[in-house]
């Protein structure tokens, strides 16, 4: 395949996993993963070629993909939040959350900030009722937050 947007580090990587799964099809979500460590989310390219890789139809590729909000398949931004506003989180104040994070960086939940830094998102659920409200920054939970808290962390992002 010309124009690899995968790296050999990617494929040594897979050459690695392999052992430890039953088929090559279970590589998928792993393979999902590292594309988007590399790249910062995960391009068409590299989803057809992850399917070549793998030998799956590039469309099964895009439905896993697309099914789970862990990958992205569109660009974010440095810093990617997703506010968890499911019951629990938006009871404890998730909804203000969000609002202010739109003010902040002036956007809307699914947009990025002009200078890429951010780019917020609303999580249907993080798994962390008993801690709400939770966030996640990139792949860091942060729980138990307010708008204090929440300004404290995003300020001291470089």
């Amino acid at each position: 395949m010309s124009n690899k947007v995968l790296s050999e580090k990617f494929y040594a990587a897979m050459k690695r996993l392999e052992p430890r799964y039953p088929t090559k099809l279970a590589l998928l979500l792993p393979s999902l993963h590292a594309a988007q460590d590399e790249i910062g989310w995960l391009p068409p390219e590299a989803l057809n070629e992850i399917g070549e890789y793998i030998g799956i139809h590039p469309a099964q590729v895009r439905e896993v993909a697309s099914f789970y909000t862990m990958y992205n398949l569109k660009p974010v931004g440095k810093y990617h939040l997703k506010i968890c506003t499911n019951a629990s989180c938006t009871l404890r104040g998730a909804e203000e959350l969000v609002h202010h994070c739109e003010n902040k960086f002036g956007i809307k939940v699914g947009e990025t900030t002009a200078d890429k830094r951010f780019t917020l998102y609303e999580e249907e659920c993080l798994g962390a009722c008993g801690t709400a409200p939770a966030m996640m920054l990139n792949n860091d939970y942060h729980e138990n937050l307010d708008i204090q808290k929440l300004d404290k962390l995003l300020d001291g992002l470089e």
